[in-house]
């Protein structure tokens, strides 16, 4: 399949504990998928042909606590990493970066006032996930009360990561109306949950993602 326009492609390396997961909808219970250790699986997707790596501490979502060393581990494969999980404070961020990743996706502490982050530029993406139009932090297990399209609002033209919740760790289909109403909202749009071949890269693509 070709596609008109370059595509970014970034496979997700989840952790969980010491090991490399899949979840189904975000359900810290619901491990579907062992992926063995998150290094060496990192490892082969840049041997596939991945130019980043976007490296998910699944434990650091839910605790707030930061693993520097595995995104540093991550960073030395050669790849840009784009990290989450555990980033509370403009300070976790930079130690984040600092080891090495490129990126930083800041949900839970971003809401409902991203605009203390902004000062990381372009290194921040902040993550927008979705439940019934409605974000969800720590690690998806909490409502905020703040609306989609609030969120969207206050993003203003930031890098944004959309994750339909339902749809993640399914392979059911990307939700591509949650993505539309993100890129007309005018940000740069990195979408997640549910995508399953180049027929849905294809499908994101001709909304704008």
């Amino acid at each position: 399949m070709w596609f008109q326009q370059p595509i970014e492609v970034i496979p997700a390396v989840d952790v969980l504990g010491t090991g490399a997961v899949r979840l189904e909808r975000g359900a810290y219970d619901a491990v579907v998928e062992r992926a063995g250790e998150p290094v060496e699986l990192a490892r082969r997707w840049i041997a596939a042909g991945a130019r980043r790596i976007h490296l998910v501490d699944l434990d650091g979502a839910r605790s707030g606590r930061l693993r520097p060393e595995l995104v540093h581990a991550v960073a030395s494969l050669g790849a840009p990493v784009q990290a989450s999980g555990g980033i509370r404070t403009v300070a976790d961020a930079r130690a984040l970066l600092d080891a090495g990743a490129d990126r930083v996706v800041v949900g839970t502490a971003a809401w409902p006032d991203p605009t203390p982050w902004f000062e990381l530029g372009e290194a921040l993406v902040l993550a927008v996930d979705v439940r019934d139009g409605e974000l969800r932090a720590a690690g998806w297990t909490v409502g905020t009360g703040l609306r989609y399209e609030e969120a969207l609002a206050r993003a203003g033209a930031r890098r944004l990561l959309v994750t339909a919740i339902d749809r993640d760790g399914t392979l059911g289909g990307p939700d591509l109306e949650l993505v539309r109403r993100a890129v007309e909202a005018g940000g740069a749009v990195l979408a997640a949950g549910g995508i399953r071949d180049t027929a849905d890269v294809a499908a994101l693509a001709e909304v704008g993602a």
